[in-house]
């Protein structure tokens, strides 16, 4: 049985290790308004202090919900929000592309869908790097994937998949929502539909198979329809790539 109170301890007593050993001072987070980055919010401040966290809203063509959402999770554990808006960031890069050539909406999709990822992990070392130049101390970026967006590889290599300290890395998104029960995460963040805020659909939409299913492949306590479970696995196999890079060998 899962025991979400200890696991929240245990994860608090983990920051704050890797803290003292390294002799650290705060964090810089991207605050999507989902509920993976508002726990990951209750978890940092409540290990390293509100007062040490920084919160970052990176709005690129988004929605209004994601910002409000990110607001609610920044009153309810009192750290700074700051928000650097990437609008006008990304459609000079796409008026650069388009000096190459003129390519279709959909020619252009996946490539957008993972530009956006991109320029939020370098808004969010850039600050890391300022707050420690100015601030006494090193800040640096905590991860929000979990377990479940890992073993099918739903993220993106060079985006979110870059950061210095992964809080819920080993939890389910049921595990995540228990975790954040816990810390008081605000109810419309913690059970909001999950979505990627690039592409107007949900995670579950995406990846077509729900993350219940993927939690019992992981955990192996429920059974599951056999073409679920090879769709699964098959997204896991086919995203192995992005976690190892073939390194030649000089001999």
């Amino acid at each position: 049985m899962f025991d979400a109170l200890k696991t929240k301890n245990e994860i608090v007593e983990f920051i704050r290790d890797y803290y003292r050993k390294n002799n650290l001072k705060g964090a810089v987070l991207g605050i999507s308004g989902g509920k993976d980055s508002g726990v990951v919010a209750g978890l940092m401040a409540e290990a390293i202090g509100p007062e040490n966290l920084v919160g970052l809203t990176l709005p690129c063509h988004s929605k209004q919900i994601d910002a409000d959402g990110a607001k609610l999770v920044a009153d309810r554990f009192g750290f700074e929000l700051i928000n650097i808006d990437l609008t006008n960031t990304f459609d000079a890069f796409h008026l650069e592309i388009e000096k190459m050539g003129e390519y279709s909406t959909e020619e252009l999709k996946n490539s957008d869908i993972n530009l956006k990822p991109r320029l939020r992990m370098a808004s969010v070392y850039y600050m890391a790097a300022l707050l420690s130049a100015t601030r006494g101390g090193t800040y640096i970026v905590p991860g929000t994937s979990n377990a479940c967006e890992l073993y099918v590889g739903y993220f993106t290599k060079g985006g979110d998949s870059v950061y210095d300290i992964a809080p819920i890395y080993s939890l389910t998104v049921e595990e995540v929502i228990k975790v954040g029960e816990v810390l008081d995460v605000p109810k419309e963040v913690l059970y909001r539909a999950p979505d990627d805020g690039l592409s107007g659909l949900t995670d579950e939409d995406k990846l077509g198979v729900k993350y219940s299913e993927i939690a019992s492949v992981i955990r192996q306590d429920k059974e599951i329809e056999k073409e679920t479970f090879e769709k699964i696995e098959r997204l896991h196999k086919n995203s192995l790539h992005k976690f190892i890079i073939p390194k030649f060998e000089l001999k």
